[in-house]
């Protein structure tokens, strides 16, 4: 057993966890994945910054690494940057849900004509979560082309995990503004906020004390790495502890610039408390998926 996983079971058993579940992990067509690694590896204008990537291993090995981890659910985030890219997206992400039990079968979706109609065929072969990138798709989530189907995924209950924060740097429909919107008009979706919102993280914990159906996830939140693009203000710890159902594990595996325990470790030093750290790490996740 590996140090990492050595260490992630010590997490896991000190806090009498069954498992981890992590809502943002990334599992994508081969030549997909090579060129987002690619563009990690030249430091990419969306990072500006080196960011090497750990666990650069085939797909086969990156499954069995979460297994070893404890991961008992995960996803296939993956997200389209052009037109006519996000069906095929979700063709492929059906397969490998198929193939690959422990993960929660992921979609995606792009402001275009057939939105509604390959959003809808994906929910009816039994899409969990989808994932909207607003920094590297370039779109407003406002786009008329995506009220059905933001409606149609509110109406189901399926959580979306939307990059909409300005981290590492700000895109033109980043921020809570954008996003704001789409709530406004459908109050009820389950929306995760992906990195915490990072930087804006106390506009987004606002939206999330605000709709009852809004989350976040903890990726590259709190950690050395993500310290560069703004640390999480100590004065809001108080808001995130009272939100703690609300806060869910992601870690961004295995495009990450250090080991995975390092998230949990980030996660245990901020001192709000083993039932917190339960709730996050696993709890809340089994029961928005309904994994018990």
């Amino acid at each position: 057993m590996s140090a990492t996983a050595e260490a992630v079971r010590a997490f896991r058993e000190r806090l009498r966890l069954p498992g981890l579940v992590d809502v943002h992990t990334h599992f994508m067509p081969e030549r997909v994945l090579d060129k987002v690694w690619d563009y990690f590896d030249a430091a990419g204008p969306l990072t500006g910054v080196a960011w090497p990537i750990t666990y650069r291993h085939e797909e086969e090995q990156r499954v069995a690494l979460l297994r070893e981890f404890g991961v008992r659910a995960f996803t296939a985030m993956l997200y389209p940057h052009k037109p006519q890219m996000a069906a095929w997206l979700n063709s492929w992400s059906a397969g490998f849900a198929a193939r690959t039990p422990d993960c929660l079968h992921t979609a995606t979706f792009f402001p275009e004509d057939p939105a509604a109609a390959y959003v809808r065929r994906a929910v009816d072969a039994g899409a969990r979560i989808f994932k909207a990138h607003l920094q590297v798709g370039g779109y407003d989530p406002g786009d008329e082309l995506l009220d059905p189907v933001w409606g149609l995924l509110a109406e189901a209950g399926i959580p979306v995990v939307v990059h909409c924060g300005s981290g590492p740097v700000p895109g033109k429909h980043t921020g809570p503004g954008p996003i704001s919107a789409v709530l406004a008009r459908h109050p009820r979706l389950a929306l995760v906020i992906a990195h915490m919102g990072m930087p804006e993280y106390g506009a987004f914990l606002d939206l999330a004390e605000r709709y009852e159906q809004v989350r976040l996830d903890t990726t590259m939140a709190f950690t050395d790495f993500s310290a560069q693009f703004g640390t999480f203000p100590a004065g809001e710890l108080g808001r995130l502890a009272d939100l703690g159902d609300r806060i869910l594990l992601g870690t961004d595996f295995p495009n990450i610039p250090y080991p995975y325990e390092h998230q949990l470790a980030a996660l245990e030093r901020l001192g709000l408390g083993d039932d917190w750290l339960r709730a996050v790490c696993h709890d809340n996740g089994a029961r928005l998926f309904g994994l018990d």
